[in-house]
């Protein structure tokens, strides 16, 4: 009788085993709970949809058809992909489902995005529209007269829309995840041309130009979220501002002859110049650097990418001998592809996987996990290094 007490014993090993499940089941819903916020079904579903990927030997996936356009850019999103033409907007998942898509004239498309949200508007139109989770979160309509400049969406889904609406030079509106306004700034006596919102939500970056003490100047002015009055006002020279970025804590603002990199208070402030070199392309989305492509003259290719850092100091300096077709910076890497090869590399310039045949790619997006799409006009497929 007690030989078979023993044996209905449960296994030591088995227990063990059970308990760490537990464990880990218990710690990975308290987490969840924790940060509802940022990590939910949706993110669950895109994770598993990255890992589900797979490619041949060279690292190349399957190709899926999509409907482009001219005028077309392409960016990569926590569960999909994001297409922008002078066709309209067209929302795919990863695996080359339509998610949804806005079939509309837009003059000048333009694509802007932050990991889990994307926006594509009609640059000098009224159209505008934001998507993520797999569908269109909303839809922005300008009154009559209005002319969109700017939109820029932050990591947690809020977006900063610059427009020139009547009365005013300038106005900046931020909206928050589900569209709802969160503040106004209308400017009388000079342009907003650009604004971002910063991670945190608390504060909206807005580039000005106009005549300061009878000279041309950019400045950039940083507003609390809950307040109509600059917090900071910081002098950008007398350079056009082309791009404005939030990214890792720093303010990262491009102008025609240098790079601007600001704290987020605006109390420091680095500059890179281009020197004698004009510029061709930038990405702001790398992980404490940006990308930026250079040329010796004014017209042609760009013969140089600079990678610069927070401090400004060049982190790499690479010579290009072909024809850059497309770039993208995103987390701890950069890419470029020309027509013979797409080629990631990491900050400081080395080169960390190759793909010595694009099959005539023409766009790319890179992905802060590391892998890439490529597209051409009909189709789009992933390359997954090794």
């Amino acid at each position: 009788m007690a030989k078979d007490t023993e044996q209905k014993k449960p296994n030591l090993f088995l227990r063990i085993l059970i308990l760490a499940m537990t464990a880990a089941l218990m710690l990975g819903a308290l987490f969840l709970v924790v940060n509802r916020d940022t990590y939910n079904l949706n993110t669950l579903k895109a994770w598993l949809s990255r890992r589900s990927l797979s490619a041949d030997e060279t690292g190349i996936g399957a190709a899926f058809s999509y409907s482009g356009g001219s005028k077309q850019s392409v960016t990569l999103l926590d569960d999909g992909i994001l297409f922008a033409s002078d066709a309209g907007a067209r929302y795919y998942s990863l695996s080359g489902q339509l998610y949804n898509e806005e079939i509309t004239p837009l003059e000048n498309p333009v694509l802007t995005s932050a990991h889990k949200t994307g926006a594509v508007y009609d640059a000098g139109g009224e159209q505008l529209y934001l998507y993520r989770n797999g569908q269109k979160a909303f839809s922005l309509s300008l009154p009559d007269g209005g002319d969109l400049l700017s939109a820029r969406c932050n990591d947690s889904g809020w977006l900063a829309v610059t427009a020139q609406t009547s009365g005013y030079k300038g106005a900046v509106t931020v909206y928050d995840d589900v569209g709802a306004k969160v503040i106004e700034i209308s400017l009388s006596s000079t342009f907003a041309v650009d604004a971002a919102v910063s991670p945190d939500k608390k504060t909206v970056a807005v580039v000005t130009m106009g005549q300061v003490e009878s000279s041309f100047e950019s400045q950039l002015l940083l507003y609390p979220t809950d307040s109509d009055q600059p917090s900071a006002t910081v002098s950008l020279g007398s350079s056009a501002v082309l791009n404005l970025e939030y990214e890792q804590n720093y303010i990262w603002v491009l102008t025609d002859d240098s790079l601007h990199i600001l704290s987020a208070d605006g109390s420091s402030h680095a500059v890179y110049s281009f020197g004698r070199s004009y510029l061709k392309g930038c990405r702001l989305g790398g992980d404490g650097f940006a990308l930026l492509l250079l040329g010796h003259y004014r017209a042609g290719a760009a013969t140089q990418a600079a990678v610069v850092g927070p401090d400004g100091s060049l982190l790499a300096d690479l010579e290009l001998r072909d024809q850059i077709l497309a770039y993208d910076a995103a987390g701890s890497r950069f890419a470029l592809l020309t027509g013979n090869e797409l080629t990631l590399y990491s900050p400081d310039g080395q080169v960390l996987s190759a793909l010595n045949d694009p099959q005539g790619a023409k766009y790319m997006a890179l992905s802060s996990d590391g892998f890439a799409l490529l597209a051409n006009q009909q189709e789009a497929w992933f390359y997954l290094p090794n």
